[in-house]
């Protein structure tokens, strides 16, 4: 075959270091527009951004050559360089380290993008953790010793 036909959607989830309410609504918007940006300059679809304050999903249509770790990886630090850069947030703002990833077939993409798109509304009912936690246990994810969350803990 001589060239490549591919369907790869990804959902990822990651939270604001030590799981911090950070991600204020009056920039919310623009944290969004920037880690867009920077999965379509990666050669990346961006289906669906969403989340609260204190963590993201981002649904992705992703290229075949893309490693999903590297961008991960140059979502967070390009991101925490932005919201730091611009002031946005009064505090010191980083991600938690580690993510969720979750592939889906092309017929729950747009259940998927419903979905990520309701955050507001789907955590009316249920936590993060509950909700991370649920997708665990749909893809018979085992935990192990792995350490899920990191929290905020006041002196």
């Amino acid at each position: 075959m001589a060239d490549t036909f591919d369907q790869i959607y990804i959902q990822t989830v990651f939270a604001v270091k030590n799981r911090q309410a950070l991600i204020h609504q009056n920039w919310e918007n623009d944290l969004h527009k920037y880690i867009t940006g920077i999965v379509q300059n990666r050669g990346n679809k961006l289906l669906a951004i969403g989340g609260m304050a204190d963590h993201i999903h981002i649904f992705i249509g992703m290229k075949p050559a893309e490693c999903l770790s590297d961008m991960v990886r140059e979502i967070k630090k390009s991101s925490t360089t932005y919201v730091n850069d611009n002031k946005l947030s009064p505090f010191d703002f980083n991600w938690q380290s580690g993510y969720g990833a979750f592939s889906y077939s092309r017929s729950h993409r747009d259940a998927v993008c419903k979905y990520i798109l309701h955050q507001k509304e789907h955590h009316r009912t249920r936590t993060y953790e509950e909700e991370f936690m649920k997708m665990l246990h749909d893809y018979e994810i085992e935990i192990g010793k792995k350490q899920l969350f990191d929290f905020f803990v006041p002196d």
